[in-house]
C-alpha cells in the first residue's frame, strides 16, 4: 500500500454518515468534522427545522464537499428511524456508517444531599436507560438491517469512561453505558459471524468533556472547578478536560478502511483516567 492510498482512507466522498445526537456537542463536531471529509451527513433530530438552523450555522466555514441533511426521527421510536431510512434511501442511498451519539443523564436519576439513591424515580432511571441502551439497539436494528442485506457497513457507538470505572452520583447511566459497551462487543460477533465480517462494530469511550448536562457539576459560575471539576483532573493524568476534536483521530479511525480488521472493541479517550490508580 502506497501513501495515496492510505490517505484515500479518510476521504468520504460519496460516502453516507447517519448520526443521532448529532446536534449535541459531541455529536456536531463529529458532523462537522465529516463535512470537512466529504461525507454526506444526515442528523437525526426531534425537531428538524431547529436542527437544520443549528447545523447551518455551525457548518458554514467548512470547506469540505460534504452535505447534511437534518430528518425527523427519535432514536425510542423504531417507526421514525425507518421512514428516516427510506429518507436516505431515496436521496443518497444506503447508509454506510451509523453513528449512534444520542444519550445523556438526567438530574431525577443524579443522587444528591437531597436525592439518596432509595429515592431515584422509577420514572427517570427507565428514562436514562432507555435513552442510552434501547437509543443505541433502535438504530442498530434498522440500519443495521441494511447492512445486513448488502453485507458491508460500519457502526460505532459512544460508551463512556463511567461504563468502565462507574462515577460517584449516576448509577443508571453508569449502567446503561456498560450495556452499550456489552451490546457494541455482542453485535460486533454477531453481524461478522451471521452477516458479513465486512460489517464492523466498534465503540468509543469518552472520557470527561463539557457539555451542557455537566457543566454545573464541573464548573463554577466563574468558570473555576468546582470540587467534583477537582476530583476529575486530580484521576486525569493530562490534567485537563477533553474537547470535541479530541474524538475526530479515533472516530476517523474507526469508520474508516484504516481498521478493516477492527471490530469489537471500545476505545478510551479519556486522557488517561482509565490507567490511574489514583496512587
Amino acid at each position: 500500500m502506497n501513501l495515496e492510498e492510505f490517505q484515500s482512507f479518510y476521504d468520504f466522498t460519496d460516502r453516507t454518515i447517519f448520526i443521532t445526537g448529532g446536534t449535541g456537542v459531541l455529536g456536531l463536531a463529529i458532523a462537522r468534522m465529516l463535512v470537512e471529509c466529504n461525507a454526506n451527513v444526515i442528523v437525526l433530530s426531534r425537531n428538524r427545522e431547529r436542527a437544520t438552523k443549528s447545523m447551518a450555522e455551525h457548518i458554514k466555514q467548512v470547506r469540505g464537499k460534504g452535505l447534511v441533511l437534518c430528518v425527523n426521527g427519535d432514536v425510542l421510536n423504531a417507526e421514525t428511524l425507518q421512514q428516516a431510512n427510506e429518507t436516505v434511501k431515496a436521496e443518497f442511498g444506503a447508509v454506510d456508517v451509523l453513528i449512534n451519539a444520542a444519550g445523556g443523564n438526567h438530574p431525577s436519576a443524579t443522587t444528591s444531599a437531597k436525592l439518596s439513591f432509595f429515592d431515584l424515580p422509577i420514572d427517570a432511571l427507565r428514562q436514562v436507560g432507555d435513552l442510552n441502551l434501547l437509543g443505541t439497539i433502535l438504530p442498530c436494528q434498522v440500519f443495521g438491517s441494511s447492512m445486513a442485506e448488502r453485507g458491508e457497513g460500519v457502526i460505532l457507538n459512544i460508551s463512556s469512561m463511567s461504563a468502565l470505572r462507574p462515577l460517584t452520583r449516576i448509577p443508571a447511566y453508569s449502567a446503561a453505558k456498560a450495556a452499550v459497551t456489552n451490546f457494541t462487543q455482542w453485535l460486533a460477533v454477531h453481524m461478522a459471524q451471521n452477516y458479513s465480517p465486512r460489517i464492523r462494530v466498534n465503540a468509543i469511550a469518552p472520557g470527561f468533556f463539557i457539555g451542557d448536562q455537566n457543566r454545573q457539576l464541573l464548573l463554577n459560575e466563574d468558570e473555576t472547578l468546582t470540587p467534583r471539576g477537582q476530583s476529575i483532573l486530580a484521576h486525569t493524568p493530562m490534567n485537563r478536560f477533553g474537547n470535541p476534536e479530541d474524538l475526530f483521530g479515533t472516530t476517523m479511525w474507526l469508520i474508516s478502511p484504516a481498521s478493516a480488521f477492527v471490530t469489537g472493541i471500545v476505545v478510551p479517550i479519556d486522557g488517561g483516567f482509565s490507567a490511574y490508580s489514583g496512587v
